[in-house]
């Protein structure tokens, strides 16, 4: 998407505005036009922060840390039913299932026995797989295992073992049915049943608890099932989550370095994003997960969905740094002609201010609408994307980037000389015509 509206705005806008000329601008309602004076309420804006940016920066930065204090006690859990709004057929019936019938919340964690060659239940290998079902059994939350040496309480080793030794045409009916199920050419499966929720913290700790314990002689282990599936793909998130980090903020600061020629401001640029981000994902914790305005929105609180900070991320990064390259530009423009960073700030804000905003309404307005949804993770993503960009647009861009600029004064365009130098040969600096 992004690359096509690059390449249409290179080539078919420049068409479209030499084909539309001097009628370009019929059509304004006055009301709207900009101040040509460049003294306009964005420049009156930036003027008064500017006074006393301490006296803004702190406070404004303080609730925007607050808004994101609820981000400290994320939960990722992945979605499940429960999603869905309760007048879903599914929804309701797994509601059902769960409420009248009994053992229909159970979790199963499947635990995959795997020997490299020949019969899993070989006389050699029994013992060890008792040994390993009763290491199992006596973890907390275990309620109980179904497996082939797990049959009769009574049987030791030794009895699991004679029993197995035998032809398997020989063993009860009941028995024969429960190996097909759970033994192959080279695997013997547990179904370990606990009572806890599938995403719960009692039954993640429980899948750690199965993994940590040393698996029967000679043997392979794996450990799966929803509990599984749900705790790998989070701290799969997790674990490559710094990396995607850097490498989104090494790059958005080294295009930002090419354009604007600083060192502080793309340093700064990144700051000023990650504070809308953590704002609307403090919000998105206290909402959806905290269970706050659930009724009013019409959903079941629970675990944040872990690809729904990623989409936002992501999102909202882009976003909000599209922003902030429009009012640095500007900025930068008014810099080099007066060499008064004040000045700067403030017509730059005058000259971007209208833009921005207007960019954010239509947006706030888009991603709003995603709140009307009926699957949480949707709701979720339209909300808090609205959230962070009214943020940016108004608290972000209006009143701490001023209040910033102003305090770093001329310190926002420094670069050291050989960086400064090399921007000069190959930067991305706007050229005047």
């Amino acid at each position: 998407v992004v690359a096509s509206a690059v390449f249409y705005g290179l080539t078919f806008l420049p068409a479209l505005l030499a084909i539309l000329g001097p009628n370009l601008g019929r059509g304004r309602v006055p009301i709207f036009q900009p101040d040509s004076s460049g003294t306009g309420w964005w420049h009156t804006i930036a003027t008064a922060v500017m006074r006393r940016p301490l006296l803004v920066l702190v406070p404004i930065v303080a609730f925007i840390l607050l808004l994101g204090s609820p981000f400290l006690h994320l939960r990722l859990a992945n979605n499940d039913v429960t999603a869905l709004p309760t007048h879903e057929e599914s929804r309701a019936a797994f509601d059902r299932l769960v409420n009248e019938f009994p053992g229909g919340n159970q979790t199963h964690i499947s635990v995959v026995v795997e020997y490299p060659t020949a019969d899993p239940l070989a006389p050699s290998r029994v013992p060890g797989l008792v040994d390993y079902a009763k290491r199992i059994a006596a973890l907390p939350n275990v309620d109980t295992i179904t497996s082939p040496v797990t049959v009769d309480p009574r049987f030791g080793a030794a009895e699991y073992a004679a029993l197995y030794a035998q032809p398997r045409a020989q063993l009860p009916a009941q028995l024969q049915a429960l190996v097909r199920g759970t033994v192959g050419e080279h695997i013997v499966v547990l179904d370990v049943v606990t009572q806890k929720g599938i995403y719960s913290d009692e039954a993640r700790r429980l899948l750690r608890s199965i993994r940590a314990l040393p698996g029967p002689p000679d043997a392979a282990v794996a450990v799966t099932g929803f509990t599984a599936i749900d705790l790998d793909t989070v701290d799969f998130i997790a674990s490559h989550t710094p990396a995607a980090l850097a490498y989104i903020v090494a790059a958005t600061m080294l295009v930002l370095f090419l354009l604007l020629g600083s060192v502080v401001l793309p340093l700064k640029a990144v700051v000023m994003n990650l504070l809308s981000i953590s704002a609307s994902f403090g919000a998105i914790v206290w909402i959806f997960q905290d269970g706050h305005l659930a009724a009013q929105l019409g959903f079941t609180p629970g675990s944040i969905d872990p690809t729904l900070p990623v989409i936002m991320f992501c999102t909202v990064f882009g976003l909000s740094m599209d922003y902030e390259v429009l009012l640095l530009s500007r900025m930068q423009e008014e810099y080099l002609r007066t060499k008064d960073n004040t000045s700067a700030v403030a017509m730059g804000l005058e000259k971007s201010g209208r833009l921005i905003t207007g960019a954010a309404a239509i947006m706030v307005g888009v991603f709003a609408a995603f709140a009307l949804a009926d699957i949480v993770l949707i709701k979720a993503i339209g909300l808090g994307m609205a959230l962070a960009v009214a943020i940016d647009a108004t608290l972000v861009r209006a009143l701490v980037v001023p209040a910033t600029m102003r305090l770093l004064g001329d310190l926002n365009w420094w670069a050291p000389g050989p960086l400064a130098r090399f921007q000069r040969r190959i930067g991305l600096r706007e050229s005047t015509a």
